[in-house]
């Protein structure tokens, strides 16, 4: 195993860049589109993307060829053509010019021509994402497509539907005195709220959901788009002053801290999954070791799942007497619910698997109603409730969606026959990248707090939450990924396997607040996604899930990092009165950090103790100084005497 396989657990090597400057006006070129747009430092546009999309939105991965860079002190020309294959065997083939100048100009043009038939596609076109963090609940102008222009603001609450539509160009203020304003030309662009799938973004996107998907681009027709942003400040285009950076230097050392008590941590569970038990009786000693404080079992009927699946989750929940056990119960929807639900509730007593609660929801509801689309035909969520009632007397009953806070915020379910509320999240929706599924941490907040909008103060269950995606909502499979690589809507991600996914959970743990849920299913247990390597090993997420099951209840401590994207964490306190820090570096770069004054010792999962950490123990601790540093996506955890 080499080094790469033990970070992200593939042996694919992370998307290449290239940095782009132009005076003040950085960027950064990634497989042909741009990526963290700034200016002076201030970060103004997270990502402007062409992207080609199938039916099932999946992204296709574009052959780049032909790729020219010219740059001088005064701005930098990119062009390069690329080209896409169809099921159907139609090729797609681009023309792409990316301009960029002192002034903060930037011009990103595409034209794009079917070749050999028709191209068929959910979308085709830019998508260009605005930054959540400093802009959410902030001005902005929108101009329509007949040269209105609205004056609004950014959903600071996650947005069910978009937020604004028709939109020629957006324009904020980046910086103090500094506004940004994106034009979009060649289509009709509507924005969508990408909090709730967990991007850091809000996108803005070509061609309306209300429009029918798939559709297909004429053969020989050439389609031409460009997406233009100015910088303007004090009334004029350019030239402007440079703004103050808003954050640190990028190689500085960051400063951690510690606060005051920040309520409890939520209780941790994993997901087991009837086609991982097998895996997961064989070798019964991680699991036991784990201690989770639920077992969050899955059950589907329309899958095939019955006597023997729930027989063997009763053969798991007898590893861990007295352990909280929950059932993810799909409603089946092809008869009436009370005969539905009874007779998974006979099947459930037959087994002999005892429940403490029971979360039920209509299969349909699995599959996400865009905007402009039919509500499938599904009982009323009330009529189901009722009925889950009825079939299982003295369990606590969970509601609302088996997917995302996506649909949760779009079907908002009854509350009062609940016991709590649940959703889960998954980083890889829209893409894959590396950067971007670190990015979805800062998303955390919005989410957490926007369900709470919605229940109130309901019971608040958050999960599964795995990297991989267990079930899409948005077409009819996850993609296939025997290849180990980087595939947005994948069921197997290989980086839940490496310290990468480990980094993602610490911070994760980091990002909830102290009113967001009160339990969590953080990891699944055995298959693509879960903590086991394979027999009785482990993968490096398993040491801090292991962690957060034994923080499950305990007072938090708050964490203060000066540069959250970089390294970020959680603390509690432990039954004896001392502290426990668990931090991570979410680059793929060494940084630097001090930690607060004191006596501490560290104990650290990196590529130098995985082979050794795979076996279920994390390495001894260490006294250290205040200062030191974390390798590429590191853990560790920190001991500091009461």
């Amino acid at each position: 195993m080499d080094d790469r396989v033990r970070l992200y657990g593939t042996d694919e090597p992370p998307a290449a860049g290239r940095r782009l400057k132009a005076g003040a006006l950085t960027c950064n070129l990634i497989a042909g589109n741009l990526r963290s747009i700034r200016y002076a430092g201030t970060e103004v546009i997270r990502a402007v993307g062409y992207i080609v999309r199938d039916r099932d939105w999946g992204t296709y991965d574009p052959d780049i060829a032909d790729l020219s860079v010219d740059e001088s002190d005064d701005g930098f020309t990119v062009r390069y053509r690329a080209s896409c294959v169809s099921p159907g065997g139609v090729r797609l083939g681009y023309a792409a010019t990316i301009k960029g100048e002192a002034s903060g100009r930037l011009v990103f043009d595409v034209a794009a021509m079917p070749e050999g038939g028709d191209f068929e596609t959910n979308r085709c076109g830019f998508c260009i994402l605005h930054p959540i963090e400093g802009v959410a609940g902030r001005p902005v102008s929108v101009e329509h497509g007949d040269g209105t222009v609205e004056q609004t603001v950014f959903p600071d609450l996650i947005e069910p539907w978009q937020p604004f539509k028709d939109i020629a160009a957006l324009g904020h203020e980046a910086a103090p005195g500094i506004v940004a304003l994106c034009r979009m030309d060649g289509d009709v662009f509507e924005m969508e709220d990408q909090r709730a799938w967990s991007d850091a973004s809000y996108k803005t996107y070509v061609r309306p959901l209300a429009r029918p998907w798939p559709y297909s681009l004429p053969g020989g027709e050439t389609n031409r788009q460009t997406v233009t942003l100015e910088l303007q400040g004090s009334g004029t285009a350019a030239p402007v002053s440079a703004p103050a950076a808003t954050s640190g230097r990028s190689d500085a050392a960051v400063e951690i801290g510690l606060g005051a008590a920040a309520g409890t941590m939520p209780d941790f569970g994993v997901l087991v999954a009837p086609e991982d038990a097998a895996a997961i009786l064989k070798h019964p000693q991680p699991l036991q070791r784990l201690a989770p404080r639920h077992l969050l079992f899955h059950y589907d009927p329309l899958a095939g799942h019955g006597a023997a699946e729930l027989k063997a989750f009763a053969a798991i929940q007898a590893l861990l007497p007295g352990v909280r056990t929950m059932l993810e119960c799909v409603v089946p929807g092809l008869g009436d619910p009370d005969e539905e639900l009874a007779a998974a509730a006979a099947a459930v007593r037959s087994a002999g698997l005892r429940l403490d609660a029971v979360t039920v929801g209509p299969s349909v509801d699995r599959q996400s109603t865009p905007p402009g689309s039919q509500w499938p035909a599904c009982p009323p969520l009330e009529t189901v409730y009722a009925a889950a009632r009825a079939a299982f007397p003295g369990v606590e009953l969970g509601g609302g969606m088996f997917s995302y806070f996506t649909e949760l915020n779009r079907k908002r379910p009854p509350l009062e026959p609940l016991g709590y509320v649940t959703h889960a999240t998954c980083p890889i929706v829209h893409a894959a990248d590396d950067q971007s599924v670190m990015q979805t941490l800062e998303a955390i907040p919005f989410i957490t707090r926007s369900a709470r909008a919605i229940i109130g103060d309901k019971p608040y269950h958050l999960g599964p939450t795995t990297v991989g995606m267990r079930q899409n909502p948005y077409g009819s499979r996850t993609m296939p990924n025997p290849d180990g690589r980087r595939i947005a809507m994948a069921d197997d991600d290989p980086r839940q396997r490496g310290l990468f996914a480990a980094a993602w959970l610490v911070g994760y743990a980091a990002r909830l607040e102290p009113d967001g849920p009160q339990s969590w299913t953080g990891a699944a247990m055995a298959g693509p996604r879960g903590l086991y390597a394979g027999e009785a090993a482990v993968v490096p997420a398993y040491h801090v899930a292991r962690a957060l099951a034994a923080a499950s209840g305990a007072n938090r401590t708050s964490v203060t990092s000066s540069d959250r994207r970089r390294i970020d964490g959680f603390a509690f306190a432990r039954a004896n009165g001392a502290t426990e820090l668990w931090l991570a570096n979410l680059t793929a770069a060494p940084v630097g950090l001090r930690l607060p004054d004191g006596a501490w010792a560290m104990s650290r999962l990196d590529v130098s103790t995985f082979d050794a950490a795979s076996a279920g123990d994390m390495p001894a601790a260490d006294p250290i100084g205040s200062r030191l540093e974390l390798p590429a996506y590191a853990v560790a955890r920190m001991e500091q005497a009461g």
